[in-house]
């Protein structure tokens, strides 16, 4: 089995595969060259990339049909899709929200006054925001800011996942910060993942373990990426419905779905939703959703019928 990792995205990437007759440095270098080109397309960290430059005009292009990349198109539309199946859990547009609670580019730990979290609400909503797919064109009725954390992730994944196959190699695991695509096999069996006890420790904790097959997998949750002050918690997830960061007992949420575009969205989604809402719009949506909730000082595990019909019933608790 071959290895290869390297950073990307603010994060992490570790690609293993068996097979195929590319010399593993040729591997790295074109996933290399991949992963820079999406950074200049998904970035909002990066002044320069087509998204930055997107938001930096919103204001003179409302109104107006605006030519975007294939690339960008295609996260935009998985994106629609889980904005309206999730009922608005998962918006692209609270990237306002995203940086004014200290969680974009300009990092800090000042909880904003609600007059000015109002204010920003009033602005953001996927309803402004209208995709022309088969001209690659969007149209914004007001001024928006994109951020496309919760779903470019897993996307990436997904396209450096179809580079391997381009290149001939056909069993592979590809993770990009914890979001995990697989096909085929390893020696010596399935390829298996390893879902994380939430945490807020530095270091890692196994909660379950599973062999998904050709699937993809992905993870959300509220336990590494927050501020703390006067005693209280508040997330990096924003709730696009309120304006302020989720305050709920689920910890984390694993998606298991055929790609992990869309497994990172969901994952957010029903992260946002919270356990009660979040398990309902799994059963929905026949999505294999696995949950860990905060139970009194431990957890408790919950899964959805698709992820147990998959995987089979959980443990007694």
């Amino acid at each position: 089995m071959t290895k290869i990792a390297g950073q990307t995205m603010g994060s992490m990437y570790h690609i293993s595969w068996v097979g195929g007759d590319k010399q593993p440095s040729e591997v790295y270098e074109t996933v290399e060259q991949r992963l820079a080109h999406l950074i200049s397309v998904f970035s909002t960290y990066e002044p320069t990339s087509e998204l930055s430059q997107l938001n930096a005009r919103a204001a003179s292009i409302t109104g107006q049909w605006v030519p975007v990349s294939g690339d960008l198109m295609s996260v935009l539309r998985d994106a629609e899709k889980v904005h309206r199946y999730s009922i608005g859990r998962m918006d692209i547009t609270v990237g306002p929200l995203v940086n004014l609670w200290g969680f974009g580019p300009e990092a800090h730990d000042t909880v904003p006054p609600e007059d000015q979290v109002q204010a920003l609400l009033a602005g953001v909503g996927m309803r402004h925001l209208t995709l022309r797919p088969e001209t690659n064109e969007i149209r914004m009725d007001q001024p928006l800011y994109l951020d496309l954390s919760a779903v470019a992730k897993g996307w990436a994944v997904d396209d450096i996942g179809l580079l391997l196959e381009a290149m001939g190699i056909e069993n592979y695991l590809v993770e990009i910060g914890g979001e995990v695509r697989i096909r085929g096999r390893k020696p010596g069996g399935d390829w298996r993942i390893a879902i994380e006890r939430p945490v807020m420790e530095v270091g890692q904790s196994v909660q379950k373990i599973i062999a998904p097959g050709d699937m993809a997998v992905a993870t959300s949750g509220d336990y590494r990426n927050y501020f703390e002050k006067d005693g209280r918690r508040y997330s990096h997830t924003i709730d696009p419905t309120s304006g302020y960061p989720i305050n709920h007992r689920l910890a984390s949420v694993t998606l298991v779905m055929p790609t992990c575009s869309m497994a990172d969205a969901w994952a957010t989604a029903i992260n946002v939703a919270g356990p009660e809402a979040g398990i309902a719009l799994a059963e929905a949506n026949d999505l294999a959703a696995y949950m860990i909730i905060r139970d009194g000082e431990g957890y408790r595990e919950e899964a959805s019928s698709a992820f147990i019909k998959l995987f089979g019933p959980l443990a007694e608790q």
